[in-house]
């Protein structure tokens, strides 16, 4: 994994914290739209968006202040999900405070989600005002998964997906991995930092599900190349069904298992360069609606070491970050045997000890989950 700033508390408890908050009720008809009204208690701005994105702006709260969901939630809310429709006196202010970036968004940028809860805390509890001498005149910090960088005109992206496909064992071989199955370990805070099996199942062009043997109950993540869900004893409802940053970057992760149609799951690439950990990396960048929202990561030999998604959210670009490492061949193809999984409001690691190639799989495993 590349170097970054672990989010131990925000990026774990959040998770369950804000999961407990949703009112559960299984249904034998066609479910109602998965949108906050219908699911949460007491929500009054953040209403009519996907539950997905809900998690994905409640994360970005917990980045921002650099803290968990009791932070502005009663701290009862941990042992009763009721708990989290109290209004606290922080979760009033945070009202404010949403209600004055949108302002300030829509008075100065058009709308757009330039100003967001992070500009002013950057993971602190209060934001910081006054001048920082460490910043002026110490050395420059990088941000590796920054949406905005200098386009390098020198890069061709082309060829950089050319030398991608030959790193990674050529065309050739990578056009003949046609489907896989692999075993392994997942650990994660929703398994308390315990690994447990992990099971996956790809198939290409880009069908893929993850099953993790939790003690109780398998949690399912599955995209069949159209639609995306999440399912598991720690869901919020029976079965999530994934929406826009989060449905793509299923759909981006699938891809990568075969890689030969990683350069056209977007029309348009720039290129430029970062480093991380004194390890400098080559950056292409995909965009949607004329906003950035797909970072590629490949490092001086051309595999690829880190893909980051961001999603739009009505409290700014939120992004889902995941990590490749422990490249080892598979059927003349290097695949990534680890895969670390960061998002504001949760982070996972797979490791992964045997994958089998061009296997046949049973089309139910890329069906959406039963609740």
């Amino acid at each position: 994994m590349l170097g970054s700033r672990t989010f131990r508390c925000a990026a774990s408890l959040a998770a369950v914290c804000l999961l407990a908050a949703a009112t559960l009720r299984a249904q034998n008809t066609a479910p109602a739209p998965q949108i906050t009204d219908n699911v949460f208690k007491n929500v009054q701005l953040l209403r009519g968006i996907p539950v997905d994105t809900f998690f994905d702006a409640m994360g970005m709260f917990a980045n921002a202040m650099g803290n968990d969901c009791t932070f502005c939630h009663s701290p009862k809310a941990a042992l009763d999900r009721n708990e989290f429709a109290v209004a606290t006196p922080r979760i009033q202010r945070a009202r404010q405070m949403i209600v004055m970036v949108n302002a300030i968004n829509k008075m100065y940028f058009a709308g757009q989600p330039r100003v967001t809860c992070f500009t002013c805390h950057h993971g602190n509890q209060s934001p910081r005002s006054d001048p920082n001498f460490a910043l002026q005149y110490g050395p420059p910090i990088p941000d590796p998964i920054a949406r905005d960088f200098r386009t390098d005109a020198t890069i061709m992206p082309n060829q950089v997906f050319d030398k991608h496909l030959q790193a990674i064992g050529g065309a050739a071989a990578a056009a003949k991995l046609t489907s896989l199955t692999a075993k392994g370990t997942y650990e994660g805070f929703d398994t308390a930092f315990e690994k447990v099996p992990v099971e996956i199942f790809a198939r290409a062009p880009n069908q893929f599900a993850t099953v993790v043997h939790m003690p109780s109950g398998d949690s399912r993540r599955v995209y069949n190349g159209t639609g995306g869900w999440l399912s598991g004893p720690d869901t919020a409802l029976p079965v999530i069904n994934l929406t826009d940053g989060n449905l793509d970057r299923a759909r981006l992760e699938a891809i990568v298992a075969f890689p030969a149609a990683l350069r056209n799951s977007f029309s348009q690439w720039r290129a430029g360069r970062t480093a991380d950990d004194d390890q400098e990396y080559i950056v292409l960048q995909a965009s949607e609606n004329g906003q950035p929202v797909v970072n590629l990561y490949f490092d001086e030999s051309g595999m690829l070491s880190r893909l980051v998604r961001f999603t739009l959210t009505p409290v700014g670009f939120v992004p889902t970050q995941i990590d490749y490492s422990d490249y080892r061949s598979v059927a003349g193809v290097k695949m990534a045997f680890k895969k670390v999984v960061s998002q504001t409001y949760m982070q996972m690691t797979i490791e992964l000890a045997d994958v089998q190639p061009n296997v046949t799989i049973d089309a139910s495993r890329f069906a959406q989950p039963r609740p």
